[in-house]
């Protein structure tokens, strides 16, 4: 039945979590499937053509298992290989990129930051959005190297993740950034050490509610969503080693879970 089928959901590691959650927020009927690619994270140290091949191959996998629509819950992946996922699927695709429209927009002192991957900084698609809505406004732009792996470490508030955290939020707060942008899935367990390092009067924004609400509009219009009487299940699959994942996707879920081995190529 075409209304019981699920939702993938995939990233390069446990940072998708942070859009899963939303997702099953917005839409607690649906089953969701959640792939945490960990065996090849962080995807911001890969070459675009090994991005597109592991997002391409786990888009075929959760195709295989008959899911309804793909959340590609990964700034990186949606900047280099999003056009091609969408060339070689049928099944709809969601994807996530950095919220600069909304910053621009809502910004007071003209002074957005954007915290990202290099790759993400660097992609034509991330290049057409500052092109777009950041016309009249300064775009800071910070990659952020270390910050992915200490999520997937499961390190939110360790001295080393402050340090990192202060190092890469500080700069842009004194040239005047009253918006920081969220441009890694991984940054919103980040969150609290973002927002202390920037200061009360700075606005942290998290693209991954308005993902969760673009799936629920998209499955509407397709007339696909779950019977709302039901109640989803989340399942859970790396490419990583269970028993090393599994414990950090607890911690960041809330709940236990099990994790099952991924082999998608």
């Amino acid at each position: 039945m075409v209304l019981e089928q699920p939702i993938g959901v995939f990233d390069s590691g446990v940072g998708g979590l942070s859009v899963l959650r939303e997702i099953r927020r917005e839409l607690p009927a649906e089953d969701l499937l959640y792939v945490a690619d960990s065996a090849f994270a962080p995807y911001g140290g890969k070459p675009p053509a090994v991005i597109r091949a592991r997002a391409a191959a786990i888009v075929r996998w959760l195709d295989g298992r008959g899911v309804k629509l793909v959340v590609v819950a990964c700034n990186t992946a949606t900047g280099v290989a999003i056009d091609a996922l969408r060339a070689e699927t049928e099944t709809p695709i969601v994807a996530i990129e950095p919220a600069v429209k909304p910053a621009a927009l809502d910004t007071r002192t003209g002074v957005i930051g954007v915290l990202a991957t290099a790759p993400t900084l660097a992609s034509a698609r991330f290049e057409r959005l500052v092109s777009s809505y950041g016309a009249n406004v300064d775009v800071l732009q910070e990659p952020c190297p270390g910050l992915v792996e200490q999520v997937e470490k499961g390190d939110l508030a360790g001295a080393e993740t402050r340090s990192l955290v202060e190092r890469y939020v500080r700069p842009l707060v004194e040239r005047g950034a009253d918006i920081l942008v969220l441009g890694c899935t991984h940054y919103p367990f980040l969150k609290d050490a973002i927002q202390a390092a920037a200061g009360s009067s700075v606005r942290v924004i998290d693209p991954a509610v308005a993902v969760a609400r673009e799936v629920g509009r998209r499955l509407a219009a397709l007339n696909r969503l779950a019977p709302p009487e039901r109640q989803g299940a989340e399942r859970f699959w790396t490419s990583g080693t269970p028993a090393d994942v599994r414990p950090v996707i607890v911690q960041l879920w809330q709940r236990e879970v099990d994790v099952g081995r991924l082999v998608a190529d």
